[in-house]
């Protein structure tokens, strides 16, 4: 008798606990920086890199429940799971909220 592919734990929740802080972080950093970035005169393409930083955040948010709902469906069924759009726009976000950085600093 082989044994199930998942363990009935929460590391799903977990799992999904985590990708709610990196959306939430992605989110209000880059709204903050971009808050930050007008109202001190930085550049308009620091501000953008923040922007963008903060949609990637919002979007991961919104997704979360659909990619939980996914996960689970795939680990009962033993299917391999494929969250690859969403680790693009994790990905996104957080090259975003760099080049921001790097904006401000080179331009300071």
């Amino acid at each position: 008798m082989s044994p199930e592919p998942w363990d009935p734990g929460l590391q799903s929740e977990r799992t999904r606990l985590a990708w709610v802080r990196t959306a939430t972080a992605l989110a209000a950093g880059g709204l903050g920086a971009a808050g930050l970035g007008v109202r001190s005169g930085a550049s308009p393409p620091a501000v953008a890199a923040f922007v963008v930083a903060a949609l990637c955040g919002g979007v991961l948010l919104a997704r979360t429940h659909a990619r939980f709902l996914k996960v689970q469906r795939a680990l009962h069924e033993g299917r391999p799971l494929d969250d690859r759009a969403d680790a693009l726009v994790a990905w996104l976000g957080t090259l975003a909220v760099v080049a921001g950085a790097a904006v401000v600093v080179l331009t300071a």
